[in-house]
C-alpha cells in the first residue's frame, strides 16, 4: 500500500526556516516526480514545488521561488522541501504526492506547472504556521 508521510512542520516566526520531509513506504519514490502542495484554511490546494525523478527538472510557484528548495534522496526514499525566509502567507498544511497520471510519471508535467489532478496518494500533511 502506497503511503507517504510528511513531517517537519511547526510554528516559526517570519524570516525563519523549516525543512519538510516526505518519506514513502510501500512505494519507491525514485521512479516518480514528487510534488509539494499546500492548502490554507478556506483556500484550494495549490502546487508549491515539484522535482522530477532524476532531479533534472524542478518547479517552483512564483510565491516561493527563491525561498524554497526541493531535493530528493532516492537512497532514503525521501523528498525534502527547504523553506527559508518564511512569510505569514506560507501558513498552510503541506502535502507531498507522486505524479500518478496524465503523462510520464517521472516528469512533473508535460508542459507548464504541475497539475494537481495528476498527483495522488496523499499523506496526512504537516502543518506550517508562520506567525510573530
Amino acid at each position: 500500500q502506497v503511503q507517504l508521510v510528511e513531517s517537519g512542520g511547526g510554528l516559526v516566526q517570519p524570516g525563519e526556516s523549516l525543512r519538510l520531509s516526505c518519506a514513502a513506504s510501500g512505494f519507491t519514490l525514485k521512479y516518480y516526480a514528487i510534488g509539494w502542495f499546500r492548502q490554507a484554511p478556506g483556500k484550494e490546494r495549490e502546487g508549491v514545488s515539484c522535482i522530477s525523478s532524476s532531479e533534472s527538472s524542478t518547479y517552483y510557484s512564483d510565491s516561493v521561488k527563491g525561498r524554497f528548495t526541493i531535493s530528493r534522496d532516492n537512497a532514503k526514499n525521501t523528498v525534502y522541501l527547504q523553506m527559508n525566509r518564511l512569510k505569514p502567507e506560507d501558513t498552510a498544511v503541506y502535502y507531498c504526492a507522486p505524479r500518478r497520471r496524465g503523462g510520464p510519471l517521472y516528469y512533473c508535467s508535460d508542459y507548464g506547472p504541475p497539475r494537481l489532478s495528476d498527483f495522488g496518494s496523499w499523506g496526512q500533511g504537516t502543518q506550517v504556521t508562520v506567525s510573530s
